[in-house]
C-alpha cells in the first residue's frame, strides 16, 4: 500500500487498495477478472470506472459513446479515448437515453445487442439516469447481463419515489408529508370503484392478476395502481396530462389548507439531480381572500406538471406520469447516507451534507461522520461554545438515527449494491426524501472518509479492504451473496467536494466553451474530470476540450481531505486559489467556490446552511458588485494622493507626490480586481472582517494595511513568480516595494517586541524613540512608516463596499444556524442582482437577444400553442420561450412590455447562442440609454461620496 504522502503528492492516484493474505484462497475467490463490463455512462464516472476496472484486473471493458458527447467536435477528442485506444471497444449511439419512452426502449435493445455481439457480460451505468431506469435494468437482467448496480426489484421498490415512500412508512422510516398517488386518484376520478376499474381493464385489454381483485387488504387506490402498472406494460395512457394536472391542483389546495405557511413541492417519481421538480409559491405571494389565494396558487399546478414531465421525458404514451405533491420544508438541510448491501446485510458509511445547492443542483458537499462530529463537539466544549456544542450534539443524534433508518430501509427493499438514502433535516427532525438506487456524483466524499474491511469468518488474519465504491459495486455484482458483512474503517476525519460547473457568475448554465488550459492538480487535490486535464503523452501539451453541454454542466469534481472540517476547507481554499482554467467562451463557477469556501472559513466553518442559503448569498454578492462597479478607483486614488501631498510640508510635497505616484498601481490593481470580481471580494471580506474601523475621523486600521495588501496579492494568486506572465502576478517593481515594506515591519516587530499594529502605529505616531533605538534612527523609521502607509487607506474602499450592502449581517449564529437578512429573499432583488453579476447581452432597442446558449423551444410542449407569435403583445414577466441548457428547462421571461414584430428562430429544437437575436420587437416605452460621459460623472460622484463616508476624501 502506498504511503499517504505518495497519495497527496500524486493527485491522480485516486485510491489505494489493500489485500492481506492475497495469495490465500479465501481472498482470491473474490477476484472479478472474469467481468467484461460495457460502460454506458459518461463524464467523470466513466473515467473513474475505467481506472477502477484496470486496478481490479478487469481489462475487457468497453464504452458507449454518444454522438452528443464531446467526440462530435473537432477539438474535443473524448478524453477517455486517449486511454482506450482499441476502436473495437468504443460503441457509438445517437444518445444515451432517447427523447421519449419509445426511443429509450430502442436504446435499451441497442445496448443489449452491442453487449451480446461484443462479448460483454455486464453493464455499468454510473450515476446517470439510466442507472435508475427499472425497465432498462430488468431488460439487462432478462438478457442474462450482470447489472453492476441495484437489481430491478430494488430499483422498483426504492428508486420510484412513490413506492419508496410507501415502503418507508411500512418500516417506520419518517417521510416528508405529502401525497404519493396522484395518478391513482386521477384514474379513480374517471372510474370511481372496483367495478369501473375492472370494466376499464376489460375494455383496454389490461392484464391484472386475479389475486389483486380478491385481496381485501388492498385499498381501492392500491388496485388502481395495479391497473396503472398494467397500462405501463402495455404502453397506453388511461388519462390525459390535463386531467392529472387538475387532480394535482386539487391536492395542492389540500396541502395548502393544512400547511398555509409553506410552499408546495411537485416532484416527478422518475426525476433526480434537480430535474423534474418545481416549487409552487406560498399563499402569501398572492393577494385576496384565503379562497382567492388558494385558487391562484393551485392554478399554477397544471403548467408545472407539464414542465416536470417534459423535463424528465415522461410525457409520452405509456409513461408513468406520477408526480408527488409534498410539503416543502423551508429551512431544510439536505443530508444523505451512503448505504450498501448484498441482499442479506446492509451497512452505512456515514453521511454527506449537500445543503449548498441551487435549483436542486448540488454545489459544495461535505462529509458528516460520527468521528468528525465527536471531535467538533469536544472542540466546542473546550472553547466554551455551549450553543455550538449543543447543535453539533443534535446533529450527531440525527446522523445515528438516519444511518439506522438507511440500513432498515435497505433491508426492506433488498438492496444488493450501492445506493444513497436521502433525507431532509429541519431542526431536531428529519424526514426520508428518496433513495437514489445508484452511485452518487459525490460518492468520493464518503469513500475518502471510510473503507470497508471484509474478513474471513473462519480466519481473522485473512481480510481485504475496499476503498472505492465503484469497486464495491463490482464485487457485489459478481460475489454479492458470498460476501460476509464488512465493517467500516475510518480513513480521513473530513472531506469536501466542490463541483466545478460550466456556469456563469450568477450560476446560470453556460453551454459550450473550449478549455484551452488547465493548471495541474496540486498536493492534496483529488480531481475527477473525465481525463480532460491529462496532457498529450508525447508533447506534454494540454489538449483543448470543447464542453458540448448536451448532458450536464459538470466539468470536474475537486476533492480534498483533512483532520478537521476547518483543515479540509483550508486545503480546498488553497486548491481553488491555485487552480487556473481558461479558454474561449468559457465560464465556470471556480470564483464562486473560492469565495464561498473562504466565507465559511471566515464566518464559521461549522455553520449549518439550509438549501435556501445560496440564492440570498448570491444576491448579496451581486450587491457587492453593484456598489463596487460604481466606483472610479483612479479618481479615488487621485483624491487621496492630493490630500496626502497637501498635508505634507511644502518642501516635501514633491517627494510625497513621487512616492504616491509610484505606488498607485501597486494599490489600485488588486483592489480593482475585487471590485469587479465580487465572489472573490465576498471571501476576502469574510476573512478580514476585523481589520478596520471606519469612523467620523477616518479609518482606524486594526491590522497593518501593508500586510493586508501583501496577503491580498497572495489571496488573488498574484504572487511574484519569475517567468510568470506579468498580467497574472504582481509586477516586479511593485513586488520589490511590497517586499521592502513587509520586511520593514517584520524587523520593527522584532526590535520593539510589539506585534499589535494599533500599538505599533501609536508608538510611531508619537515620534519618541523607544529604549534601545537612537532618536535619529527612530526618525528615519517613522518616516519610512509614513511612506509605506501612504496611499494604503484606499484599501478601506473594500470595507466601505461591504458596509454599504450590510455584508456582515449575513452571519453565523451561536447555534450554527445562519442569519439571512430578509431583504435577500426578495425575488425582484434576486433577479436584479443576477443581472448585475451577468449583464444581459447588449441589445438594440428593437430586439431581444438570447440570454444563454442552448436548445430553443417556442412552446411548453409539442402540440401546444407558441408563447408568442408575430403581432402578439407581451407584458413584462410573460414567458417568451424555453431554453434547454445542461438538461434543465429554463423559461425566459420578458424584461419589459412590447410587441413581437418578427420571430427570428425558424423552429423548435434549434441550438441558439448567447447574444443571438431571437425576436424583433417594438417596446411599449422608449428605452433611455446613458451616455459615456453621464456614466463617468455618476461614477465620480459615487466615488467622492464613498471617500467622504470613510473620512479620506480630498
Amino acid at each position: 500500500m502506498q504511503s499517504r504522502d505518495f497519495y497527496l503528492n500524486n493527485p491522480q492516484i485516486h485510491r489505494n487498495r489493500k489485500l492481506a493474505g492475497a495469495s490465500r484462497e479465501w481472498v482470491r475467490q473474490f477476484s472479478c477478472e472474469d467481468m467484461a463490463p460495457l460502460i454506458i455512462c459518461r463524464g467523470p464516472i466513466r473515467k473513474e470506472a475505467m481506472d477502477v476496472f484496470d486496478e481490479m484486473g478487469i481489462h475487457g471493458y468497453g464504452i458507449l459513446l454518444s454522438e452528443k458527447d464531446s467526440i462530435t467536435y473537432n477539438s474535443a477528442l473524448a478524453p477517455e479515448l486517449r486511454k482506450l485506444t482499441d476502436p473495437g471497444r468504443v460503441h457509438r449511439v445517437p444518445d444515451y437515453t432517447g427523447a421519449d419512452r419509445s426511443e429509450r426502449l430502442k436504446r435499451i435493445d441497442q445496448i443489449i445487442s452491442i453487449a451480446k455481439e461484443n462479448g460483454y457480460n455486464s453493464i455499468f451505468a454510473g450515476y446517470g439516469f439510466m442507472a435508475e431506469d427499472e425497465e432498462m435494468v430488468a431488460a439487462m437482467e432478462e438478457a442474462g447481463l450482470n447489472f453492476i448496480g441495484p437489481c430491478s426489484g430494488t430499483v422498483h421498490g426504492a428508486g420510484l419515489k412513490d413506492e419508496a415512500k410507501r415502503t418507508a412508512l411500512q418500516v417506520g422510516v419518517s417521510v416528508t408529508p405529502g401525497i404519493d398517488n396522484a395518478t391513482a386518484i386521477t384514474l379513480l376520478r374517471k372510474h370511481k370503484d372496483e367495478a369501473g376499474l375492472k370494466a376499464l381493464c376489460k375494455k383496454s385489454g389490461l392484464k391484472v392478476p386475479a389475486s389483486v381483485w380478491s385481496d381485501n387488504t388492498l385499498s381501492l387506490e392500491d388496485k388502481a395502481d395495479e391497473v396503472l402498472a398494467a397500462s405501463y406494460d402495455k404502453g397506453i395512457d388511461l388519462f390525459t396530462i390535463e386531467e392529472l394536472g387538475a387532480v394535482i391542483a386539487d391536492q395542492a389546495i389540500t396541502m395548502y389548507e393544512k400547511y398555509p405557511d409553506n410552499r408546495i413541492r411537485l416532484k416527478a417519481i422518475a426525476g433526480g439531480g434537480g430535474k423534474g421538480q418545481r416549487i409552487m409559491q406560498a399563499l402569501s405571494s398572492f393577494s385576496g381572500s384565503k379562497e382567492e389565494k388558494l385558487k391562484k396558487a393551485a392554478a399554477k399546478a397544471p403548467e408545472l406538471v407539464r414542465e416536470i414531465l417534459a423535463e424528465v421525458k415522461c410525457n409520452g404514451v405509456g409513461d408513468n406520469k406520477n408526480v408527488l405533491v409534498e410539503l416543502n420544508i423551508e429551512t431544510t438541510r439536505h443530508q444523505e447516507i451512503q448505504v450498501l448491501g448484498n441482499g442479506n446485510w446492509c451497512v452505512t458509511l456515514g453521511g454527506r451534507d449537500c445543503s449548498l445547492q441551487m435549483h436542486e443542483q448540488k454545489l459544495l458537499e461535505v462529509s458528516v461522520t460520527v468521528e468528525e462530529l465527536e471531535a467538533a463537539i469536544a472542540d466546542a466544549n473546550d472553547r466554551g461554545a455551549k450553543a455550538e456544542a449543543k447543535s453539533l450534539a443534535r446533529d450527531l443524534d440525527i446522523l445515528i438515527k438516519m444511518e439506522a433508518e438507511a440500513a432498515t430501509f435497505g433491508q426492506a427493499v433488498g438492496l444488493d449494491s450501492v445506493s444513497t438514502f436521502e433525507c431532509i433535516v429541519d431542526g431536531a427532525q428529519h424526514f426520508f426524501m428518496e433513495m437514489n438506487t445508484r452511485i452518487q456524483v459525490e460518492h468520493r466524499v464518503t469513500e475518502l472518509c471510510y473503507k470497508l474491511r471484509f474478513t474471513n469468518p473462519d480466519n481473522e488474519a485473512e481480510y481485504f479492504d475496499v476503498e472505492s465504491l465503484v469497486e464495491m459495486m463490482v464485487l457485489l455484482a459478481r460475489h454479492g451473496e458470498s460476501l460476509p458483512k464488512p465493517v467500516r474503517i475510518p480513513r480521513e476525519v473530513s472531506s469536501v467536494e466542490a463541483r466545478m460547473n460550466a456556469t456563469n457568475q450568477a450560476l446560470q448554465p453556460h453551454a459550450g466553451g473550449i478549455i484551452e488550459n488547465w493548471s495541474d492538480p496540486v498536493a492534496g487535490e483529488i480531481r475527477d474530470d473525465q481525463g480532460i486535464s491529462l496532457h498529450n503523452p508525447d508533447t506534454g501539451v494540454f489538449m483543448k476540450y470543447h464542453l458540448a453541454g448536451a448532458y450536464d454542466s459538470n466539468i470536474a469534481l475537486l476533492l480534498t481531505t483533512g483532520n478537521s472540517r476547518l483543515h479540509t476547507y483550508h486545503r480546498m481554499s488553497e486548491i481553488l486559489r491555485r487552480t487556473e482554467i481558461s479558454g474561449k467562451d468559457l465560464a465556470t463557477n471556480l470564483q464562486f467556490h473560492y469565495g464561498l469556501v473562504n466565507w465559511f472559513i471566515g464566518k464559521g466553518i461549522n455553520a449549518r446552511p439550509t438549501t435556501r442559503f445560496i440564492v440570498p448569498y448570491l444576491t448579496l454578492v451581486g450587491e457587492l458588485k453593484a456598489v463596487g462597479s460604481q466606483l472610479d478607483l483612479d479618481h479615488a486614488y487621485k483624491l487621496l494622493r492630493n490630500k496626502t501631498v497637501a498635508a505634507a510640508p511644502k518642501a516635501d510635497q514633491q517627494a510625497w507626490a513621487g512616492v504616491l505616484d509610484r505606488k498607485q498601481l501597486l494599490i489600485t490593481r488588486p483592489v480593482a480586481r475585487l471590485c469587479h470580481e465580487p465572489h472573490l471580494l465576498s471571501g476576502w471580506l469574510a476573512l478580514n472582517q476585523g481589520a478596520v474601523e471606519a469612523g467620523d475621523k477616518g479609518v482606524t486600521w486594526l491590522e497593518n494595511p501593508v500586510e493586508l495588501l501583501a496577503n491580498l496579492y497572495h489571496y488573488l494568486h498574484m504572487d511574484f513568480v519569475d517567468g510568470k506572465p506579468a498580467r497574472h502576478m504582481i509586477w516586479d517593481h511593485d513586488h520589490e516595494v511590497l517586499q521592502a515594506a513587509t520586511g520593514f515591519y517584520e524587523t520593527l516587530r522584532a526590535r520593539t517586541g510589539i506585534t499589535d499594529f494599533v500599538q505599533l502605529d501609536k508608538m510611531l505616531s508619537a515620534k519618541k524613540a523607544p529604549k534601545g533605538i537612537k532618536a535619529r534612527e527612530w526618525g528615519a523609521t517613522c518616516a519610512a512608516h509614513a511612506g509605506y502607509q501612504a496611499g494604503m487607506d484606499l484599501l478601506a474602499v473594500l470595507f466601505y463596499i461591504g458596509d454599504a450592502v450590510k455584508f456582515h449581517a449575513l452571519k453565523v449564529n451561536a447555534d450554527l444556524s445562519i442569519k439571512i437578512p430578509e431583504r435577500l429573499f426578495d425575488e425582484d432583488l434576486q433577479k436584479r442582482m443576477a443581472k448585475v453579476l451577468v449583464p444581459p447581452p447588449a441589445a438594440k432597442s428593437d430586439e431581444i437577444l438570447a440570454a444563454s446558449g442552448g436548445m430553443f423551444y417556442s412552446r411548453e410542449a409539442p402540440g401546444m400553442d407558441v408563447y408568442v407569435a408575430e403581432g402578439d403583445h407581451f407584458e413584462a414577466g410573460d414567458t417568451l420561450y424555453i431554453v434547454e441548457v445542461m438538461k434543465m428547462f429554463n423559461k425566459v421571461r420578458a424584461p419589459f412590455a412590447g410587441t413581437i414584430d418578427k420571430v427570428l428562430v425558424a423552429e423548435d429544437g434549434v441550438i441558439i447562442k448567447k447574444g443571438q437575436p431571437l425576436f424583433k420587437i417594438t417596446p411599449d416605452e422608449t428605452i433611455v440609454i446613458e451616455t459615456d460621459a453621464e456614466k463617468a460623472e455618476r461614477r465620480r460622484s459615487a466615488t467622492e461620496k464613498m471617500l467622504a463616508a470613510v473620512g479620506i476624501s480630498g
